[in-house]
C-alpha cells in the first residue's frame, strides 16, 4: 500500500496558494534547472537549484538559444536574471528580462565546497536507486 504525504494537496487552489506562499526556503527549491547533457552524465544528477555565476542556455521563448552568466536570481518573482538579456526601455535605459529557471539548461555550474556536497548527495542517491531498479 502507498503512503500518501499528508502535506501534498491535490487540489489546484491549494497548490496554487503552496506555491506563490512559500518560503524563500521552499522557493529555492523551485527554483531549480535542469542540467546540460554532459553534466548530468558527469554528476549523475538531473537538476539543481539555480545559483548566481551559473552558465546558462535559454531554451524556450524569444531569446531561445541565448548564453549568458546569471546576474541575479529574483526568489520573490520566481525568475533569474541573464547577462545581456535585457529590454530597451523607452527612455534608452536597459532593464533585465526575468526568465523561469524551467527555461533554461545550466551549461557551466558555479562550484564551492557546499555545491559539490549537495552533487555528491544527490548523485550517490541517483545511484543507489539504479541499482535497485537493475
Amino acid at each position: 500500500m502507498a503512503v500518501r504525504n499528508q502535506s501534498l494537496a491535490s487540489s489546484r487552489r491549494k497548490s496554487r496558494k503552496a506555491h506563490f506562499n512559500a518560503s524563500s526556503g521552499e522557493r529555492r527549491v523551485i527554483l531549480s534547472a535542469p542540467l546540460s547533457a554532459e553534466l548530468r552524465s558527469k554528476y549523475n544528477v538531473r537538476s539543481i537549484p539555480i545559483r548566481k555565476d551559473d552558465v546558462v542556455t535559454i531554451v524556450r521563448g524569444s531569446n531561445k538559444g541565448r548564453e549568458g552568466k546569471i546576474t541575479s536570481v529574483y526568489r520573490l518573482k520566481f525568475a533569474v536574471h541573464v547577462e545581456r538579456v535585457v529590454r530597451e526601455k523607452s527612455n534608452g535605459q536597459s532593464v533585465p528580462l526575468s526568465i523561469h529557471p524551467s527555461n533554461v539548461v545550466i551549461s557551466k555550474l558555479h562550484l564551492d565546497k557546499d555545491r559539490e556536497q549537495i552533487l555528491e548527495r544527490i548523485g550517490k542517491g541517483r545511484e543507489a536507486v539504479k541499482a535497485k531498479s537493475a
